[in-house]
């Protein structure tokens, strides 16, 4: 055996001896009531630990039917004990923000949504958009929101860690409390195997033979000894259920201790793969997520890039293939064009004819002028010899 499991078995039997230390007080009780006959189909002393067995039998021995004040407090310690259990319990419970926690969850699956998938869905933009960097400044406000989102993310791991611990530490600390509730139920075993054996011992022989002696005596006294006995029989038997209800509680304690137990455990779980699987699965994938939007948009400008040159080196050809063609066609022609030389000679003729022309008509009204100037010159003659005579 372990020296921890030795350890915590000689705290449960101090525990144990505690509770059956005290199972009488001084109080007064005067509450007198009918007598109540109890039969058992099958003794609690039989069934009980063979360990716990001795102590009823010796605790049975110490209960003493003369004692009126001593019955009211029989079995109290362990009452006592499990009341201030009962106290704790429900504290630990009214303490435990499980909605905090639940809260705090909220939040993260909030975070992860923040970073909507969609986001990361190629956009239709221009070409000279795509150029000049705004898919680029897409991708960072995208890495900008999830750097955010990220950080929010580890402060809520840190919170959720903080938690995980104190559930770790209820755990813990509810296990003790299950224990000392073993130890209660066992101990209200003991106290009620031991009040069933003293009111078994009362009804078959204690009050029988009380009975008898009265009977024989004829002695009125002898007769209140055995309604006295019979009194305290009933109370023995009323103190023994409550101990029964007593016990009922730690039966039920248990299943319960348990449960919150189970409860904590499963959010400690779920946190635990908070904060190892989720957390860093999320940051994972959004982390491919960015590197393949990166790429995709790399590989997009890559496109617009190769389209923008096919279209110059296709525009170019074409300028290339016009200029050649021009330039073939200019070199293939003469100086000047034979239909050229043609209209500049019809045009030379044309000049000349009209210039031979226009000097015809220039001499005919030369002599013409002449002929007039002669006309003139004798009719002027004339005119003077006649201004002589």
């Amino acid at each position: 055996m372990s020296e921890t499991n030795q350890s915590k078995e000689n705290k449960s039997a101090n525990l144990l001896d505690d509770l059956l230390s005290s199972p009488f007080d001084t109080k007064t009780n005067d509450d007198v009531d009918n007598e109540l006959e109890v039969t058992k189909e099958k003794r609690l002393i039989d069934v009980i630990p063979e360990e716990n067995r001795e102590k009823a039998y010796q605790l049975a021995k110490q209960i003493d039917p003369t004692n009126h004040q001593a019955m009211i407090s029989y079995g109290t310690q362990a009452q006592t004990k499990l009341l201030s259990f009962s106290n704790n319990m429900l504290e630990h419970v009214q303490k435990k923000d499980i909605g905090e926690i639940g809260e705090i969850i909220n939040d993260l699956m909030k975070r992860f949504n923040e970073v909507n998938p969609d986001e990361l869905k190629p956009e239709k933009k221009s070409m000279l958009g795509r150029m000049f960097g705004k898919v680029s400044g897409s991708v960072q406000e995208v890495l900008s929101k999830y750097q955010k989102t990220g950080a929010q993310i580890d402060r809520i791991s840190v919170q959720l860690d903080r938690s995980k611990n104190l559930l770790l530490s209820d755990i813990a600390m509810l296990e003790k409390l299950y224990e000392n509730n073993k130890e209660y139920f066992n101990a209200l075993n003991v106290y009620i195997a031991a009040g069933e054996l003293k009111l078994e011992e009362l009804h078959k022989t204690t009050i029988p033979a009380l009975k008898s002696e009265a009977e024989v005596s004829n002695d009125q006294m002898k007769f209140q000894e055995v309604n006295d006995m019979m009194q305290f029989a009933d109370r023995l038997d009323k103190r023994i259920h409550d101990l029964k209800l007593s016990r009922e509680i730690t039966i039920q304690s248990a299943p319960q201790i348990r449960l919150i137990q189970n409860t904590n455990q499963t959010l400690a779980e779920k946190i635990q793969s908070s904060i190892m699987t989720a957390i860093p699965l999320w940051k994972n994938q959004v982390g491919i997520a960015l590197t393949l939007m990166r790429q995709r948009d790399a590989v997009e400008a890559q496109k617009q890039v190769a389209k923008t040159t096919n279209d110059l080196l296709l525009k170019n050809a074409e300028m290339l293939k016009t200029n050649s063609i021009e330039v073939a066609k200019e070199n293939e022609r003469g100086l000047v064009d034979i239909e050229t030389l043609k209209k500049t000679k019809e045009n030379i003729i044309s000049t000349l004819e009209e210039t031979l022309r226009i000097q015809e008509e220039g001499r005919t009204r030369r002599r013409h002028a002449e002929h007039e100037l002669a006309t003139m010159e004798t009719d002027l003659r004339k005119k003077l010899l006649e201004i002589k005579g």
